[in-house]
Formats: structure tokens, C-alpha cells, sequence
């Protein structure tokens, strides 16, 4: 079956085939998610031609509008798209799981790393976590926030998020950019019609069915706190990682301060254990959510290790390739409406100020316990913002000076 921009072969050796070459993506693909877009690109577009220049850009242009880890959900639509449902999941399966069996491994080893050496990684892989989140803070804000308006909607978010106290916060500052938007940024016309124009194609995925998928995104972001409320620790353990999964907007560092507030504000996780788990989740390839995974593993208490890091992992993708799916069908659409596309400029702005916000409390806090801290810091990400050295390279160097550190103490 062809259509215009797509090209979809459904056979039975078609699902083995997306396993292979997404799990071959799942194993190289450093650098985030913006160099997932573009290993995709040279994979699916300019070698093995599953999709044309056109139709990837209208995709990649759906799953940056909606919640959700933008790379996995791409991934995860042309796994649907080449070899229908099974096609999709061998797609995560082949993205994603690598990267979460090397993180279980780290935490499997983690309560063992003691001693100055176990103690200086730990901090280095800290001192990670501020380089890389400050980086995501600097390029969401140039991206995100090129003029006044959405760079002031950023700082009222910010602001707003150093005072509010309620476990809402992060809430209703998203709703606040979402109606700032509408009221302050409102598309050019002319080049919001020229881009309709540019990507006239349609995807293949049923009404019926994208109303189920939202359907079932719904009955489970309302119903499971519900549930969970007056179930056993599984439940709650599954809402809380779908909740921070359906609320991501801007890019996978923006799940930080989602995850912080359901795992550390409710004692799940330790400090400690969760930078360590952010600092080594830049240094393995694939998708940025398979952090959830690691803190699953970590959750003090039932359910066990591997339930807890099936939960989590299960929960925090789940909404985003539910929401694809609802979105598949009307992207075309949706795209054109103006309010929509304002509505997603103010909450992108609240954004930056939300990831600002975390970038403070609990990354810089937990990790900046020194001058030198800060200085080696400071050096990574000028090494990631200027000289665009890969993140495996800083991992290596904060790992150096974090064990440099515990020895010389």
C-alpha cells in the first residue's frame, strides 16, 4: 500500500525488518533527541527510502506538537506506518529497551559503588546533570523564546515556579502559558498557509481508531489517581510515571521536574540516586524517558525491581504514542488551526521556565557543593553549547574529575 510521502509494506518478515534497524538505532544513537531526528532522517529517508523528505517532516512536525518523547513517538510511527501495529512495537522495543537494560545495569551496581572512587562517580555523573539540563535551558530558550512575549512568559513561569509551594504548580503554570499564548501569540497567516501547503499528504491511521486511543488517554489520566487512591503500590506507581509521560511538552529534558516532583517530593527515590540516574542517562544511547526505567528499579519499597522498572517504563511512554495515534488522523487539520498553534507557542515558553525552575532545585543544589564544582561545570557546558563536543565525552569528563575528587578528599 503507497500513498503520496509514504511508502507502507506490510508482510510478514516487515515487522522483523523494523525490529532490526531500529535495535541497530537503539545501540548508536547518541546525542538526544534532536540527533535522534536526524539518524532517523539518513535511516528511513535518504537510505532505505520508507519515507520522502516531505512526509518525515510533517511527522516530525506532529510529534513536536504534541506531549510525549518526540524521537520514541516518531520511531514508533513509522514502525506503525511500515508494518502496522507490530511494526510499531518492534520500533520501541528496538529503540528503546537497550537503553533501558543498560541503565537497570548501573542501578544494579550503583548501591555498590562506595569508597572515594564509587562516591567521586556518583558526583561526577551530578555535575552531568547541570551541564546538560543548563544546555537544554540555553537551546529550548533560543528556540523556544525568540521574542519578548515568549521570553516573558518563560520568566513569569520561572517566577511563578520559585514561589508556588502546591503540587499543582508545574500544572498551572502550563495551563497559564497555554492561555498567554493564546492571547499573545498568534501565527502569521501567510506563513502558516504556505506551510499547508507544503505538506498536503495525510497519514493512514483510522478515525476509529485515533478516537479510541484518545478515548483510553483520557479514561487513564482521570482514572488511574482515581485508582490509585485505593489501590495497592503498583497503580500509583503506573500513574505517577503516566501523568509526568502525558504532560512533557518541549523535548525529553523537560520530564525532569515532572519526574522529580512524583518520585522525590514523595520520598520514592533519594536525591542521590536520582542525579546519579539522570548524569548516566546521558551516556547510553536511545531515548532520554528510559530514565524512568532506572527509577523504577530504584523505588524504595514494593513493587519489586524489575516490576517497578516495567511500571515506569510502560507508564511514561504509553501517552505519547496513545496521543499519536488520536493525532494521526487530523494532524492536517489541527496544524492549521491559528489558536492551536499559539496555544502550543505559550505552553513551549512555559516550558523553559519550568526546566529553568529544575535546573535550580534539585540539579544545581544537590550537585554544586564547591568551586570547583561550579568551575567544572561551567567548563562542560561551554563544552557542549560552543564546541558541540558529544554528551559520552562530557559524561567522561565529569566522571574523571567527580572520582579525582574523591580521592584527593
Amino acid at each position: 500500500m503507497e500513498s503520496k510521502g509514504i511508502t507502507t509494506v506490510i508482510r510478514p518478515s516487515a515487522a522483523a525488518e523494523v525490529l532490526a534497524v531500529f535495535l541497530k538505532l537503539g545501540l548508536t544513537s547518541f546525542g538526544g533527541p534532536v540527533a535522534h531526528i536526524g539518524y532517523f532522517r539518513r535511516e528511513f529517508v535518504e537510505r532505505r527510502r520508507w519515507l520522502d523528505d516531505e512526509a518525515f517532516t510533517d511527522l516530525v512536525g506532529l510529534c513536536q506538537f504534541l506531549p510525549g518523547p518526540a524521537s520514541s513517538q516518531v520511531g514508533f510511527s513509522i514502525g506503525l506506518l511500515r508494518a502496522g501495529w507490530l511494526g510499531a512495537l518492534a520500533a520501541w522495543c528496538g529503540f528503546t529497551l537497550p537503553s533501558v537494560f543498560l541503565l537497570l545495569a548501573f542501578a544494579v551496581i550503583a548501591p555498590s559503588l562506595g569508597g572515594p572512587v564509587g562516591t567521586g562517580l556518583i558526583h561526577g555523573l551530578k555535575l552531568v546533570a547541570v551541564a546538560v539540563v543548563a544546555q537544554a535551558v540555553w537551546d529550548m530558550a533560543r528556540r523556544l523564546c525568540p521574542d519578548y512575549r515568549r521570553a516573558a512568559i518563560a520568566l513569569a513561569s520561572l517566577a511563578m515556579l520559585s514561589v508556588l509551594t502546591t503540587v499543582y504548580a508545574q500544572l498551572l503554570v502550563i495551563a497559564l502559558g497555554a492561555l498567554f499564548g493564546l492571547l499573545l501569540c498568534q501565527p502569521d497567516r501567510t506563513a502558516q498557509a504556505a506551510s499547508r501547503q507544503a505538506h498536503a499528504e495525510e497519514f493512514r491511521v483510522s478515525r476509529v481508531t485515533g478516537a479510541m486511543a484518545l478515548a483510553l488517554f483520557c479514561v487513564l489520566l482521570f482514572g488511574l489517581p482515581l485508582l490509585a487512591a485505593d489501590t495497592g503500590r503498583a497503580i500509583q506507581v503506573f500513574d505517577a510515571f503516566y501523568r509526568s509521560g502525558a504532560l512533557v511538552f518541549g523535548g525529553g529534558h523537560v520530564v525532569l521536574p515532572l519526574l522529580q516532583q512524583q518520585t522525590l517530593a514523595t520520598g520514592w527515590v533519594t536525591p542521590n540516586d536520582f542525579l546519579a540516574g539522570y548524569g548516566a542517562a546521558q551516556a547510553v544511547p536511545g531515548p532520554l524517558f528510559t530514565f524512568a526505567g532506572f527509577l523504577g528499579w530504584m523505588l524504595a519499597g514494593a513493587p519489586n525491581h524489575w516490576a517497578g522498572a516495567a511500571l515506569a517504563t510502560l507508564g511514561i511512554f504509553l501517552p505519547g504514542f496513545l496521543l499519536v495515534v488520536a493525532a494521526l488522523p487530523y494532524w492536517q487539520a489541527l496544524r492549521a488551526r491559528s489558536s492551536m498553534v499559539a496555544l502550543l507557542s505559550g505552553v513551549n515558553a512555559a516550558v523553559v521556565g519550568l526546566l529553568a525552575a529544575a535546573l535550580y532545585s534539585p540539579v544545581w543544589t544537590s550537585a554544586i557543593l564547591s568551586q570547583l564544582d561550579f568551575a567544572i561545570a561551567t567548563v562542560c557546558f561551554f563544552l557542549l553549547v560552543r564546541w558541540k563536543i558529544p554528551p559520552l565525552a562530557v559524561v567522561v569528563v565529569c566522571a574523571l574529575a567527580g572520582i579525582a575528587q574523591g580521592l584527593l578528599h
